[in-house]
């Protein structure tokens, strides 16, 4: 009869710490987060209390007069974001459709592996590539500068891309693989069973990519600095120059620390990080309203 060794005892008290650990981490990002909001509330508070704050949400900066209205590089922002990702987001999906069927097996994994690396390129090579292909055929298609919105949003479209992709096509792999026979006893081929058996059952993937997506929009810097044309004004076609609020705190911030400019880019960090958080809240109700059946 063979011996029987008792249970160890040592792996619950590795879990424990494990989830102590885990906890911690999970404690010390939130205290994190805190931290940078009560730093930008507490340093933006006065412009609500003096009524600076409708001086600051006016289109016009003009640090000469004292006027430091941010009005005109939120609309730049929300407007590059929502195009860009208005352009990626069905982009993103009919690649996730081609690489999990719609498209030749060798053809897709290429594919997926270009994707990948996409995401080492760094930002900086996007935009000076772009600079130096993109924005001279815009401006000898369109006229201008090719310094414009319409340079921008292609970019960041590209860069974007990756990010629904990879999230999309990771939950679409698990739903095929929990689907497969489904499908197969319902009799529907591949594009079926991929369009209407795979793709409903990814909505948290779906959400998730969107939010994720248009976060990291909203977050670029370095494309709408490098080809937006940095112009505070609003902007009224796609091939006019726009300044979003990210390029115009890196603008700022490194140019002058001490000025009222300066603190005013409080109010554009306020703005940034409601955006984000609620991209962040967003998703996180989608993955708690998302039943246990549908998650990977």
């Amino acid at each position: 009869m063979p011996h029987v060794f008792p249970p160890s005892r040592r792996a619950p008290r590795g879990e424990a710490l494990v989830r102590r650990a885990f906890q911690a981490s999970g404690f010390a990002a939130l205290l994190a987060v805190a931290t940078v909001f009560v730093f930008l509330a507490v340093f933006t508070l006065p412009m609500f209390t003096s009524g600076g704050i409708f001086a600051v949400l006016s289109p016009t900066w003009n640090p000469v007069r004292n006027q430091f209205g941010i009005l005109s590089m939120a609309a730049a922002t929300f407007g590059l974001s929502l195009s860009a990702f208005a352009l990626a987001y069905p982009l993103g999906v009919g690649v996730c459709l081609f690489l999990n069927g719609l498209g030749p097996r060798r053809v897709a994994g290429m594919l997926r592996t270009v994707v990948r690396l996409m995401t080492a390129v760094p930002t900086v090579v996007y935009g000076f590539v772009a600079a130096a292909t993109l924005v001279p055929a815009v401006r000898g298609a369109f006229g201008g500068s090719g310094f414009s919105w319409l340079s921008a949003m292609l970019v960041l479209t590209l860069l974007i891309l990756p990010t629904v992709v990879l999230i999309l096509d990771g939950e679409m792999v698990a739903v095929a693989g929990r689907t497969r026979l489904t499908a197969a006893a319902l009799g529907l081929g591949q594009g079926a069973a991929l369009l209407f058996v795979v793709l409903p059952g990814c909505r948290r993937g779906l959400f998730a990519a969107a939010a994720l997506g248009f976060g990291r929009a909203v977050g670029d810097a370095l494309i709408p600095l490098m080809l937006a044309g940095n112009a505070v004004a609003l902007p009224r076609s796609l091939l006019d120059s726009m300044r979003p609020l990210t390029s115009h705190i890196a603008l700022v911030a490194a140019t002058d620390s001490t000025s009222l400019a300066y603190a005013s880019l409080f109010a554009c960090g306020m703005i940034l990080f409601c955006v984000t958080a609620g991209v962040n809240l967003a998703l996180a109700w989608v993955r708690r309203d998302t039943p246990r059946g549908d998650q990977a």
